[in-house]
């Protein structure tokens, strides 16, 4: 029987020459022999059979080295440009973040500045407000001193009870003491004058004249009280400038009117008598529009001793008396009016509204052409 081939853990076969080999049992072979020349060729084939075996184990571990040589050599070319590629990423990813230093130090700077611009603009805010409160501090203090007179002139003297000692025309001729100026003669119009009435046989004086309210006057004038305003919207003030305020300050220079309008219900109009002497040579201060001689708003020539400015102009315009007039009893209204918005006049409805009327009575009659005289 051939011998089995070695298995690869087994060790190799020792040498034929060395292994003794049996001879067959000519009895179990019915008389047959094999023949020398049989078992020296089986032999010779059974050890050439055992030298090629080790020689294929060699060979097997030689391929598997290269191979694992080969593989070796892809890994490292692929890990040669994984780390290629995370080379070049990691330096985009330097460039981007010098990019973004560079934009954070931009807006670094930026929001400096915007916070420095943010306290800049708070600090003028509050030098303004400081200037605008001290300005308003003055105006209070005006406004108090206005406040006073007013009480003494107009909460103490109302039509109903005229304060006599404010109002010495108001005094019988031997304790109003002599009078300078125009002298007016007794008219038989107890209105404007006080006369002896032969029935009677006493004096008349002009808080005995007869009035009575009107009642669509008073309730317009009601509804603005609730909510003074100087709008000239509301029905109350829209009557006024209809009927008194615009015919009063309707001049010929129509241009002109229109300005002091403007200038008196904005209440930045000034007026001022005319200085006595003229200003010295070289030194002009201020702009006189017109001439003394020549009213600015009638056009007419008369003798102005007062001229007005209007707002912050250094311009300014020479007025005649009966223009004045007209323009004092529209600012008197005006004023009392904003004292009644500002809550500085603390009375009941029906006097203030007969203030109003005697405020409105002089702004008709300035507008008619009378004005009082100067001494």
């Amino acid at each position: 029987m051939p011998c089995s081939p070695p298995q690869p853990d087994e060790a190799p076969p020792p040498p034929l020459a060395s292994v003794p080999v049996p001879w067959k049992n000519v009895g179990s072979c019915k008389g047959h022999r094999e023949s020398p020349g049989s078992l020296v060729e089986a032999s010779a084939g059974e050890e050439a059979q055992g030298e090629e075996e080790p020689a294929a184990a060699p060979l097997d571990v030689s391929r598997l080295r290269s191979s694992s040589m080969e593989i070796r050599e892809k890994g490292s070319e692929f890990l040669k440009e994984e780390l290629h590629k995370a080379q070049k990423e990691l330096k985009l990813k330097d460039e981007e973040c010098e990019r973004l230093c560079r934009v954070r130090e931009q807006l670094e700077q930026e929001l400096e500045e915007l916070t420095a611009s943010l306290f800049e603009v708070p600090n003028m805010k509050q030098a303004a407000s400081e200037k605008q409160l001290k300005e308003a501090r003055g105006k209070i203090d005006m406004l108090q001193a206005e406040v006073t007179a007013l009480k003494t002139l107009v909460i103490t003297s109302t039509p109903a009870s005229p304060n006599r000692e404010l109002h010495p025309q108001l005094l019988s001729p031997t304790k109003a003491g002599p009078r300078k100026g125009h002298s007016r003669h007794k008219s038989t119009s107890s209105t404007l004058c006080p006369v002896m009435c032969p029935a009677a046989g006493h004096t008349l004086t002009p808080d005995k004249e007869g009035k009575e309210v009107d009642t669509t006057l008073f309730a317009e004038f009601q509804a603005w009280r609730a909510s003074p305003t100087l709008d000239k919207a509301c029905p109350f003030l829209e009557r006024v400038y209809r009927e008194d305020v615009g015919p009063c300050l309707d001049f010929t220079m129509q241009e002109l009117s229109a300005l002091v309008r403007a200038a008196v219900e904005d209440n930045t109009l000034t007026i001022e008598p005319v200085a006595s002497q003229p200003l010295p040579t070289g030194k002009v201060a201020e702009v006189d529009c017109g001439s003394a001689n020549t009213c600015a708003l009638s056009g007419l020539a008369r003798i102005c001793r007062h001229r007005i400015r209007l707002g912050d102009s250094k311009s300014h315009y020479y007025i005649s008396p009966s223009s004045r007039a007209r323009i004092t009893a529209v600012c008197n209204f005006f004023t009392y009016i904003r004292y009644i918005q500002q809550g500085l006049v603390r009375q009941d409805a029906e006097p203030m509204f007969w203030e109003i009327m005697r405020l409105r009575k002089e702004m008709s009659l300035a507008k008619l052409g009378f004005f009082p005289l100067e001494a």
